[in-house]
C-alpha cells in the first residue's frame, strides 16, 4: 500500500484502514483487551479496556507515523521527516523513522517532560527545544521543512495518519465482536476518525463517543458551527488531547461518522486515572483515562458491551504524582481541616490519638503558636489526612466535633 503525499484530505476508507493494518504487522502490537469488572458494575454491562497505553513508545501514535512514513517517494524519505510534539507523536515518529531508515527531527516544546525527551532520542530522533506552547512548536517545525524540505508529518491531519489510526477499531471488532459502544478521547481527532471509518464501515450499529477536555474542547463549539473553530488558551492536565482546533479531515469524518462528542472536568480524569492505576493495575496518562473519565461521570448513557480506548500511558513521574493526589481529593480520600486548641503540653498528642481512633491517616501537621488571630492559650493546627472516601470525612469531621474540638473543612 502507498498513500500519495498530495493526497492529505482524501477520503478515508475501510480498504485504507486495512490496507495500514497488513502493513502495520509485526511493527505495532495488537494491543491487549482488559475486562473492568469494576467499570462493569457501574455501567450495567461489560466494559472492556483497549489498552494503547501498552503499544509501542507507550500510545497509538506509532501506528500513523508509520504508515504516514511508509508512504513517501524514496526521494522524500531522502530528504528526513520532522514533526512537532509535546510527547506521543515524537515517539511514534522517532521509533518509525528508525524501522525505516529515515532521518527524523522533531521538534518539542521547552519545558516538555524529560522522559519525553529523553524517549524521542533514544528512539533515534534529533530533538530540538523550541517554543512555549505547542502552536510555536509546531510553527518552528514547519519553517524548519520549509527550509530543508524535511517532510512535515502532521499529528493528525493526514488520510496516512487516519488510515493508521483505525486499525486500532478492526482490533477492538476482532476482540470484542460484540461490542455496542466504543468510547475514544479526542484531541486533534485522528484516533477517532479512524475508528470510526473502520467500525462504520463493519459495524454501522456501533454506537461511538468522543470525550474531551473540558478546558480544551474544540470539537463541540465545531460541530455546532459546522467548521473546526479554534479555542484560545486550551487547558487541561490531559496535554494528548490538549489541542485548541480540530484538523480538517479528522473534523469533516468525526461530524459525519461519531454519534457525540462529551466532555469531562479536571477532576473526572484525576478520578479515572487514579482508578485505572488502583483497579486494573495500568499506568495511564490523563489523556488515555479519558474515555474512562466519561463512562464514570454518566455510567447509565452508554449500551454495553463498552470498549474505552486508553490511548497512551507516557505520563511523566511528577505530573502522576500530582495527579494522583488531585485524584484522590476528587475522590473524598483527602481531608484538610483546620481546629483550635488550648496551648499546653499534649495538647496535640491528644488531637493525634483522637484521629487514631477515628482510623484518619496523618499526612501534613501544621502547627501554629505564634499569630495575632490565636488568643494567648490557643494554637491552631492545620491538618491533610487520608481518609476511606466521603462518609468517612464526614465521620472524621463528626467525631472530632463530637470530642470538643472546633472543625473548619478547608476541602
Amino acid at each position: 500500500m502507498s498513500f500519495s503525499t498530495s493526497d492529505t484530505f482524501r477520503p478515508v476508507i475501510l480498504d485504507d484502514v486495512r490496507g495500514a493494518q497488513k502493513m502495520l504487522s509485526g511493527v505495532a502490537r495488537v494491543t491487549a483487551m482488559e475486562g473492568s469488572r469494576h467499570l462493569s458494575q457501574l455501567v450495567g454491562s461489560p466494559v472492556h479496556l483497549k489498552c494503547e497505553n501498552l503499544q509501542r513508545t507507550g500510545s497509538f501514535k506509532l501506528r500513523g507515523a508509520y504508515v504516514r512514513i511508509s508512504g513517501l517517494r524514496p526521494e522524500e524519505r531522502a530528504a528526513g521527516v520532522v514533526a512537532a510534539s509535546a510527547g506521543n507523536h515524537a515517539q511514534g515518529v522517532a521509533l518509525a523513522s528508525s524501522l525505516l531508515g529515515v532521518r527524523s527531527t522533531v521538534f518539542m516544546p521547552v519545558g516538555a517532560p524529560l522522559p519525553k525527551v529523553a524517549a524521542t532520542r533514544e528512539y533515534g530522533a534529533d530533538v530540538r527545544l523550541q517554543g512555549q506552547i505547542i502552536e510555536e512548536t509546531l510553527d518552528a517545525a514547519q519553517r524548519y521543512a520549509e527550509r530543508t524540505g524535511a517532510v512535515f508529518i502532521h499529528p493528525f491531519d493526514h488520510a496516512d495518519i487516519i488510515a493508521g489510526q483505525g486499525t486500532v477499531g478492526l482490533e477492538i471488532l476482532e476482540q470484542c465482536p460484540e461490542v455496542r459502544t466504543i468510547v475514544v478521547g479526542v484531541g486533534g481527532g485522528g484516533l477517532a476518525a479512524g475508528i470510526a471509518v473502520a467500525v462504520r464501515a463493519v459495524r454501522p450499529d456501533v454506537r461511538l463517543i468522543g470525550v474531551q477536555a473540558a478546558g480544551a474542547a474544540a470539537y463541540p463549539p465545531s460541530l455546532a458551527a459546522g467548521r473546526p473553530v479554534t479555542v484560545a488558551s486550551p487547558m487541561t492536565m490531559a496535554d494528548g488531547i490538549k489541542v485548541g482546533r480540530p484538523g480538517d479531515l479528522p473534523f469533516r469524518i468525526i461530524g459525519e461518522l461519531v454519534d457525540e462528542v462529551r466532555t469531562v472536568s479536571e477532576d473526572a480524569l484525576s478520578r479515572a486515572l487514579l482508578l485505572c492505576l488502583e483497579r486494573a493495575k495500568l499506568v495511564v496518562e490523563p489523556a488515555g483515562a479519558a474515555p474512562v473519565a466519561a463512562l464514570m461521570s454518566d455510567p447509565k448513557d452508554f449500551p454495553g458491551p463498552v470498549v474505552a480506548v486508553l490511548s497512551g500511558g507516557n505520563v511523566d513521574p511528577l505530573l502522576m504524582q500530582r495527579v494522583l493526589r488531585h485524584g484522590m481529593a476528587a475522590a473524598g480520600r483527602y481531608l484538610s481541616l483546620r481546629l483550635r486548641l488550648t496551648d499546653r503540653p499534649g495538647a496535640l498528642a491528644a488531637l493525634l490519638k483522637e484521629l487514631t481512633v477515628l482510623d484518619a491517616n496523618v499526612l501534613d501537621v501544621g502547627h501554629v503558636r505564634t499569630d495575632p488571630r490565636l488568643g494567648l492559650t490557643e494554637a491552631e493546627v492545620e491538618l491533610q489526612l487520608e481518609t476511606q472516601g466521603p462518609e468517612h470525612c464526614e465521620e472524621v469531621a463528626a467525631g472530632l466535633g463530637a470530642a470538643g474540638y472546633t472543625v473548619t473543612v478547608i476541602r
